[in-house]
């Protein structure tokens, strides 16, 4: 009797098997014969596209100043002194007393963000390689902005642990995270201001805001300028998104 009902589910499970098999391949043959790809091809052409878009969008950052000289990306103190800033900049003296300082400064949060990216590609790597095929798929019929939001919902998290401890070593080379909190903090105190007392955290923010960005632009060549798509299977996915919108 057991012998039976060992054999009877072997039976239905191959039997389930099979049909799960039927129905996948019966999805990818509709989809290949109503777009000319294949579900295989959908995932081949995405991975391909953010793989291309994390490698030019961290490139281009993670060059020497690919921040500092940017002014699209350039980070400067925080919006709430700036005032002070340009009080300081704008008096002989003051200038020469605290100026040299404000370029340190400027300087290391920049150049931290700068080589936090070199942290960021291996990150994205894992992501995309993880990516499933109907995660693929809707990226690619999903419109403007799919694809970014996706890494973005995937990566932020690790990103952030990531990127903290390389900018924080920037900021510790200029001497400046330890007055910077006490003097912010006095100051909120005093003034009633929000000064953000931990400038990692506000150095972090911005280098993960100008990632996401270029990688943003790196997806909206793909989707908008067929030049843009420089292999058969990017021509042949993004072909089909087009068709799609």
């Amino acid at each position: 009797m057991k012998k039976w009902i060992l054999i009877l589910t072997v039976t239905i499970t191959l039997t389930s098997c099979d049909s799960l098999l039927q129905v996948m391949g019966t999805a990818n043959e509709v989809l290949n014969e109503t777009s000319g790809i294949t579900q295989g091809e959908a995932a081949q052409g995405l991975k391909e596209a953010l793989n291309k878009g994390v490698t030019n969008g961290t490139g281009f950052l993670g060059k020497t100043n690919g921040f500092l000289n940017n002014e699209a990306y350039k980070i400067l103190l925080p919006q709430e002194v700036r005032d002070a800033e340009a009080k300081i900049r704008g008096n002989v003296i003051a200038n020469a007393l605290a100026g040299k300082k404000l370029d340190e400064v400027i300087n290391a949060m920049n150049k931290g963000a700068e080589n936090a990216m070199s942290e960021a590609k291996p990150i994205f790597a894992n992501v995309i390689k993880q990516m499933s095929i109907a995660d693929a798929i809707n990226i690619v019929t999903g419109g403007d902005g799919a694809a970014t939001n996706y890494l973005r919902n995937a990566t932020s998290a690790e990103l952030k642990q990531k990127f903290q401890p390389v900018i924080s070593s920037a900021l510790d080379k200029v001497g400046i995270q330890k007055p910077w909190a006490d003097v912010t903090k006095g100051y909120n105190m005093v003034m009633g201001k929000n000064v953000t007392t931990d400038l990692n955290e506000y150095v972090t923010d911005n280098a993960m805001t100008a990632l996401f960005s270029e990688i943003k632009k790196e997806e909206d060549k793909i989707r908008a300028n067929p030049v843009a798509r420089t292999t058969e299977i990017l021509k042949k996915v993004f072909s089909y998104a087009d068709s799609n919108k």
